[in-house]
């Protein structure tokens, strides 16, 4: 079997398994939600203005990703090393980057999934527009932004036990978000926040997201810094990966 091929077999049980816990879906598919019902609909004047509101909901949609990438990943893959089954699937002969690209695709489609109540709500209840062909474009942007959030959850999940782990998601996840103008706009930041967020990852996916979905200029750096993270994210998951091979489980 190709590689794909079983990167495509693992990621269809590993997407079985976790549709087994409902509440494991359902979660991730109302907490985004909730944050624009919260934070974005009632502030009228956000939510009245099309550019405004457009902007919020490709924040929170970039968000929801960010959050079932750091989630899913970095906790769900430390948890599995603490059980007796992880050390037989590491005896199988498949290589490293189909368990990988596995966990890539199966999360990949949950954080996907999450964007939709998302990008309902804000048609209804905001000033939020978009054509079609804009929002499909933004989607597939979406799911190319969201690849260093998934390596770097792995490379959580692959270095540290569960507790740390939980620790260490929940403060990134809410540094990345913010920092990456994913709450509030980068136009509100002092101009020292506003250049540092330009590193972020979240920030150049915030940026190729608002490109695809509404038009405009496609900044260079954050196109640069993308695919840096990407590129970086995927060799320390790999290595995180090889690195625990033979590791010891009780």
């Amino acid at each position: 079997m190709t590689v794909l091929r079983l990167a495509g077999v693992h990621a269809k049980y590993t997407l079985l398994e976790t549709m087994r816990v409902p509440i494991a879906v359902i979660g991730g598919l109302v907490f985004p939600a909730l944050s624009l019902l919260f934070f974005v609909v009632p502030q009228r004047a956000v939510a009245e203005n099309p550019l405004f509101a457009t902007q919020a909901v490709i924040g929170l949609s970039v968000f929801a990703v960010l959050a079932n990438s750091l989630f899913s990943f970095g906790l769900t893959i430390a948890e599995n090393r603490e059980k007796p089954w992880e050390p037989y699937l590491r005896t199988l002969p498949a290589p490293g980057i189909a368990r990988v690209l596995a966990q890539v695709f199966s999360t990949g489609v949950l954080g996907l999934a999450s964007v939709v109540p998302i990008v309902v709500l804000g048609a209804l209840l905001t000033a939020a527009t978009a054509t079609p062909g804009r929002v499909l474009g933004g989607l597939v942007a979406l799911a190319l932004a969201a690849l260093p959030f998934m390596f770097i959850g792995i490379a959580i999940g692959y270095s540290m036990p569960s507790k740390a782990a939980i620790a260490v998601v929940q403060v990134l996840m809410f540094g990345l978000a913010f920092g990456g103008g994913l709450f509030l706009p980068p136009q509100a930041f002092p101009e020292w926040l506003e250049v540092f967020s330009r590193v972020l990852p979240s920030r150049e996916a915030r940026e190729i997201v608002v490109w695809a979905a509404s038009g405009g200029a496609l900044p260079g750096w954050a196109v640069v810094g993308w695919a840096v993270w990407t590129a970086l994210s995927l060799a320390l998951a790999l290595l995180l990966f090889r690195r625990d091979e033979g590791r010891r489980y009780r």
